[in-house]
C-alpha cells in the first residue's frame, strides 16, 4: 500500500513531546492515506453488526457484507503496523449470536498471527471461600457492571474478547508493566523471576465500567470501552515501542485518552462528527488531569 500524505487533521493536541491526531473520515480512507508500517499497536472495536444504534452507521449489514469489510479493514491495519506491531482488537457478541466474535477473529487470522487471546472481564463473583485467607475477604464479593438478561436459556454477558494479534506471532511484550504483585509472597523467594514481586497478569483483565448517573450524558456512545483497557493493552506492548498508537474506529476516544495520560503519539478517526467532538473534548479533560 503506497503511502499518501495525511490531510489536515480535524484537530490535534499535544501530549508533552506527542501529537494526538484526530480524523473525520471513514477508517479505510486513512488507511489508505496512511500507508505501510507506520504504527505500532492499534487498539480498536469496530462495529460488532449485532443491530447497535449508532448516530452514523448502520450496524445491520448481511453477514457477507460485514465480513467482507472486516476483511478489508483488517489488512488495511496488517499493512499499516510495524513488523512488531500489535493490534488489540476488541469484539462482542450476544448469546444468540455467540459466533460474532470468533468470527471476526477468523477473518483477521487471514493477515495477522493470533498471539494472545485476552478475556475483558466486565463482572465478576469471587467467592469467599474460594478467595482463599490470604484475600482477606470478609463476604464473598461481587463486582462490576452487566447488561441483564431476562431468559431462561442464556447466562448473563459478562465479558469479552479482546485478539492481540500481531504479524508472525512472536512480538515481545512488557508483560510486568501491568504486572500484579503475589498474593502467597512465598512465590518472591520461590522464583527468580519473582524479585520484585510482580508476576504477569494473565490473560483475564478485570476492568468494570465506571458507575454513570446518565447515558446520554456521561455515554452517549452505545459500545465503548473504559480507558483502562486500551492503557494497559499499550502498556503490555511497550510503551517505549509506540511511537504511534491507532483507533481507526474512535468512537468516544478510549484509546485516545489513554495515549494521552501515557505520552503517546496518536491517530483516530470516526465518520461521526459528534462522537468525535465527545471524543476531542475528554482526551482535553485527560490532558487538563495530567498536566495537574
Amino acid at each position: 500500500m503506497a503511502s499518501r500524505r495525511l490531510p489536515t487533521p480535524y484537530a490535534s493536541l499535544r501530549a508533552g513531546r506527542a501529537t494526538l491526531r484526530f480524523y473525520h473520515d471513514d477508517a479505510l480512507e486513512l488507511f489508505a492515506r496512511l500507508g505501510s508500517s507506520r504504527v505500532d499497536a492499534i487498539v480498536t472495536s469496530p462495529p460488532y453488526n449485532l443491530g447497535v444504534r449508532y448516530r452514523s452507521y448502520d450496524d445491520t449489514l448481511p453477514a457477507e457484507s460485514y465480513h467482507t469489510w472486516t476483511d478489508r479493514w483488517i489488512e488495511a491495519a496488517a499493512a499499516a503496523l510495524t513488523p512488531s506491531g500489535s493490534l488489540f482488537l476488541n469484539v462482542g457478541s450476544t448469546p444468540t449470536r455467540p459466533w460474532t466474535a470468533l468470527d471476526v477473529a477468523q477473518t483477521g487470522r487471514r493477515h495477522l498471527v493470533l498471539q494472545n487471546t485476552i478475556h475483558w472481564i466486565k463482572s465478576i463473583v469471587v467467592e469467599q471461600d474460594d478467595a482463599g485467607s490470604r484475600a482477606g475477604l470478609d463476604r464473598d464479593l461481587a463486582v462490576g457492571h452487566y447488561k441483564p438478561i431476562n431468559s431462561e436459556r442464556f447466562l448473563n454477558e459478562c465479558h469479552e474478547f479482546i485478539f492481540h494479534f500481531s504479524s508472525t506471532g512472536r512480538t515481545p511484550l512488557e508483560r510486568r508493566a501491568i504486572g500484579v504483585p503475589y498474593q502467597d509472597k512465598s512465590n518472591v523467594s520461590r522464583w527468580a523471576a519473582a524479585g520484585d514481586d510482580l508476576r504477569c497478569r494473565g490473560n483475564t483483565w478485570f476492568i468494570p465500567y465506571r458507575t454513570i448517573q446518565n447515558r446520554r450524558r456521561d455515554r452517549p456512545h452505545p459500545a465503548t470501552f473504559p480507558p483502562k483497557l486500551p492503557q494497559q493493552c499499550l502498556k503490555l506492548h511497550g510503551i517505549d515501542r509506540v511511537g504511534l498508537a491507532m483507533d481507526p474506529f474512535l468512537g468516544l476516544g478510549s484509546t485516545a485518552v489513554a495515549c494521552a495520560r501515557l505520552g503517546i503519539g496518536f491517530l483516530g478517526c470516526e465518520i461521526d462528527q459528534t462522537y468525535l467532538d465527545e471524543a476531542i473534548e475528554r482526551v482535553r479533560e485527560a490532558l487538563a488531569a495530567r498536566r495537574r
